[in-house]
Formats: structure tokens, sequence, C-alpha cells
């Protein structure tokens, strides 16, 4: 019985060992291969409690080669964009101007009552409030209300605006975002000579930059 207890605390803190490799983040926001390596390590680390017969070993190494091929795929992830489209996919925009993208939906397998639940736990009764809608890549939904119903109403203050844009990243980790610029109809030259309006002479010194919801460019040096 001695034996058991000490090989439950041993796999116990290396599993929360490698969890801590993994990042502070919630089982909720685990992105589809970090859940799929959650659920790999905990099955593997039960395997030598139940059977005394598997060498401690055989639990501890697949443990802790999990973890760091976690860790190995974060920093890839990091440098290499087009990666972490394939492991995590691209976050869905759902509703648009207070309409609801069916064709979206269909290829997400999402269920207008499923969407429909998920706006009311936010706090919204009609989709027609709503200027934007995303399906993170996490699963979780971010609701953006029209400027009109937004938690302190325009509206009740006689103050007019225009709807606010969804913020565009230009440049991520010292590279230029190609596909952004499309979106905006822009070109390369176009996002050089903002930075040279800034006193910027390459965006390789540039860590990140994003066209926000006002339509102004915040720009954080690589240095900062």
């Amino acid at each position: 019985m001695f034996i058991v207890i000490i090989r439950t605390f041993t796999l116990y803190f290396i599993v929360i060992f490698i969890m801590r490799i993994m990042g502070k983040r919630s089982i909720s926001q685990f992105e589809p291969y970090e859940l799929a390596i959650t659920l790999m390590i905990s099955e593997v680390a039960a395997l030598p409690m139940q059977d005394m017969r598997i060498p401690i070993l055989h639990g501890i190494v697949p443990i802790i080669t999990l973890g760091f091929f976690q860790a190995m795929l974060a920093l890839i992830q990091l440098k290499f964009k087009r990666v972490r489209f394939i492991l995590n996919g691209k976050p869905s925009i759902v509703i648009r101007n207070g309409v609801i993208d069916a064709k979206e939906l269909k290829d997400l397998r999402f269920s207008i009552d499923d969407l429909m639940e998920e706006i009311r736990l936010m706090g919204y009764l009609n989709v027609e409030d709503i200027q934007i809608a995303i399906l993170e890549i996490s699963g979780q939904l971010s609701v953006f209300p029209k400027s009109s119903k937004a938690p302190l109403e325009r509206e009740d203050l006689k103050i007019k605006k225009s709807e606010d844009s969804i913020p565009i990243t230009l440049i991520m980790d010292r590279k230029i975002c190609h596909e952004s610029l499309k979106v905006l109809n822009k070109d390369e030259n176009w996002l050089l000579n903002k930075l040279y309006e800034k006193d910027i002479k390459s965006y390789k010194d540039v860590f990140l930059a994003i066209l926000n919801s006002s339509g102004n460019l915040y720009i954080q040096l690589a240095n900062k």
C-alpha cells in the first residue's frame, strides 16, 4: 500500500510540473492539440497507478515527452503562422451586422440554438443588436454589440457615432500579415509608408502593428 501512495504522489507532482510548462490557461481555453495532449497525459498517468505491474518509468517518460512536445509546438506556433492555422484553425464570424451567417454555422457544425443560447448568456436578446459575433478557436463566442446598444447607450446621450470595425493585425512578430492587407485593399508599400510617417525605417523593427477599431494604427516596437 505504501508503494502505491509513493507512486501516486510521484506521478501527481510530475503531471503538475508538466501542466505548469504548458502554461496558465484553463481547460476551456485549450487549443485542440493542447486538449489532446492533456487527455493523453491523464491516461498515461493513470495506468501505473492502477496496475502495479507497470513500471513507474513507463508512465513518467511518456508524460515528460508529451509535455515537452507541447512546449515545442507552442514555440513553433509563435514563429510560423501557417502552423498555428493548421493546428488550431481560424476564428469564424457567425454574425455580421445583425445577420447570422448560416453557411458558416453549417461549416462549423454549430447549431442556431447553440448560438442563441450563447448570445443570451452574454446578456443579449436580439440578434439585430449585435454588430459582430466571432466564434473563437477555443470554442468561446465573442460578441460586439452595435454602438447604440453598448452598455452605455449613446442614443440616450444623443451622441452619434459610426460603427466600429474589427481590429486588423498588420504586423506580427516582425512579419507582415499580407492577408490582412488584402482585406484592407492595401499593399506593402502603403504599410511601409505608414511606418515611415512614425519614423520607423523597417517593419522588422515592429513587434506588433494593429489597425484598431477606430482606424488608428497601434504600433509596439520589437525592443519594447
